[in-house]
Parts: C-alpha cells; sequence; structure tokens
C-alpha cells in the first residue's frame, strides 16, 4: 500500500471563524482524510471553546466533496452505541460515503468522569470497550426491519433499527485504536485499519528509535492477532497519529524532516501518517507554511 498523509483539526474554533476554512483547505492540499477528536473537552483546550465532534463533521461534509472525514477517536466514555449508530448512518448519508470511525478505549481525562461516573478500571474499560465495538457492528450492519436486540453486561438495545444502513457497505469503516493484546485482538476482529499513537512510556525519556522499534513490536502483535483468526494482517491501513512519540513535533519542523520521519514508518508498515493541523501556543505549533509544504510535497519524495 502507498503512505498516505491525513491531518487531524481540533474543533477549537467556531465555525464561521475559520473552522470551515481549515477543513475546506485541507481538501484543497489534498490530504487523504482529516479528523476531529471526539472529546467533550481535551487538556490544554479544557477551559477555551471546544464543538462536539458529530456536528462539526456533519458541517465539514456539506463544506468538502472528496476529503474522508472522521473521528480520531471516539470512545464509550460518554456514548453509547444505539444513538451513535443512529448519528453515523446519517453521517455517513450526508458525506456520501465519506466516513471512517476511529474509536478507542477512552482515556481517563475529563470524559472519564463528566457523565458523574466512577473512573472505569482498564479491565472495566477494556470490557466496555470490547462490548461497544461488538454491538456497534451489529447495529450498522444489522439493522434492518426486524432491528438489533442485546442484553449486555454494560450496553443494552431493543429492537434498534438503522434503516436504511450506511452508504459504505456492509457499513463504515472502523479505525480500532489499540496497543495491549486484547485490543489488537479486536482490531484484528473489527476493524478495517488499526490506529496507535506510540508507546507511551516513551514520551518522555525515549528515543525515536525506540518509539520505532516499540511501534514495529505493536504491528507485529497486530500481526499474530489477525493470524489467529486466518485474517492477513496485509489488508489492513495501519495509521500513525502523530505528536505523542519522542519526536513530538520535529518532523513539521522541515519537508526533509518529515519525509524521513515517515519514511522510517512506512518501513515499519505504516499506511497512512496524521498530522496535526496547526495550532499556535500549543503542543501543536507549526508553520502553517512549511505544514502546507509537507501536505502537497511530501507525497512525492516518498514514492
Amino acid at each position: 500500500m502507498s503512505l498516505r498523509l491525513s491531518t487531524v483539526i481540533l474543533p477549537y474554533r467556531r465555525w464561521h471563524e475559520g473552522g470551515r476554512a481549515a477543513w475546506q483547505r485541507a481538501e484543497e492540499l489534498g490530504f487523504h482524510a482529516a479528523y476531529t477528536y471526539d472529546h467533550l473537552a481535551w487538556r490544554s483546550f479544557r477551559d477555551g471553546p471546544w464543538f462536539g465532534a458529530l456536528p462539526t463533521l456533519t458541517a465539514a461534509a456539506a463544506a468538502t466533496e472528496r476529503l474522508r472525514l472522521g473521528t480520531l477517536v471516539t470512545s464509550p466514555n460518554f456514548r453509547h452505541p444505539v444513538p451513535l449508530a443512529k448519528e453515523l448512518i446519517s453521517l455517513d448519508d450526508i458525506s456520501g460515503g465519506r466516513i471512517t470511525l476511529g474509536v478507542g478505549a477512552g482515556g481517563t481525562g475529563f470524559d472519564a468522569t463528566a457523565l458523574c461516573q466512577e473512573p472505569w478500571t482498564p479491565r472495566e474499560r477494556a470490557d466496555r470497550f470490547a462490548e461497544f465495538v461488538r454491538l456497534l457492528d451489529s447495529l450498522l450492519t444489522e439493522g434492518g426491519p426486524s432491528g438489533v436486540s442485546y442484553e449486555g453486561d454494560f450496553y443494552s438495545a431493543h429492537e434498534a433499527r438503522n434503516i436504511p444502513g450506511c452508504v459504505q457497505r456492509p457499513r463504515l469503516p472502523f479505525a480500532v485504536a489499540a496497543t495491549g493484546p486484547r485490543g489488537l485482538r479486536l482490531a484484528a476482529r473489527h476493524g478495517q485499519a488499526w490506529v496507535t499513537t506510540g508507546d507511551p512510556r516513551l514520551y518522555e525519556d525515549g528515543t525515536p528509535a525506540q518509539s520505532v522499534q516499540a511501534l514495529r513490536a505493536q504491528a507485529e502483535k497486530l500481526a499474530d492477532a489477525c493470524a489467529e483468526i486466518g485474517r492477513d494482517a496485509a489488508d489492513m491501513d495501519k495509521i500513525l497519529l502523530t505528536g505523542f512519540t519522542p519526536d513530538r513535533g520535529r518532523p513539521l519542523e522541515s519537508l526533509d524532516a518529515f519525509v524521513d520521519f515517515a519514511g522510517r514508518h512506512r518501513d515499519v508498515g505504516f499506511t497512512e501518517i496524521v498530522v496535526h493541523w496547526p495550532i499556535p501556543d500549543s503542543d501543536f505549533a507549526a508553520d502553517q507554511k512549511v505544514f502546507e509544504r509537507i501536505a502537497t510535497e511530501a507525497a512525492a519524495q516518498l514514492g
């Protein structure tokens, strides 16, 4: 597979004050996809403007024509599969079949307690994630006239219908974020793509070389999980969301730096690299001109 370049546009700007323009510019620059975070708030942005992911993606779908769109990532922290499935088939319809659902177990930040629930243990989070993905898969593929009924440990559905279903068949693709054994098995079974941000233990004190080695190990474990169910991992897209490896923002400092970074990760087997749209005075600050040059020139150098 050739290496694709995508971006993630955080939903911190009003739509009519730069929000729409960023999504349209992403399409003009030729990005494969533009994603957004699906959080109620996020880290240093918590006390400032922050808009909902699915309404933002709906507006982006109306403002663009070719760009793939998606979440990176949606989690069970404040989502239930039944209403989420209805919103996703609507979004897939409005976009003309351009939606990818990035889905992950979620973290322990603000989203985890915003609905007044106690923070989940790692085991409970993994259990919920597995049930969340399985039920969402069923709702998007089997929600015809008879509907989907389900009684699980964490989620339930009663004759939930999703007619006419997704534009993309049998459903819109899932990009499953995972690094541990259970999550990788879930990605192997339900994902059309796998997403990782690297090994968080290396972010502060690791080296880029150690990070590449850790990512290679993750990819090998994904391949093992696929082999267990008779699937070829080569058929899955492998997505790296950048900004969370020891390299931090250095790959966006110049075109040459990015080509070197992307080439090393392409050699690991990644098929899609996702870079953050520059945000001044944040962890994602970058020179917009350099960023746009990367978007338009890096692919040719990567071959």
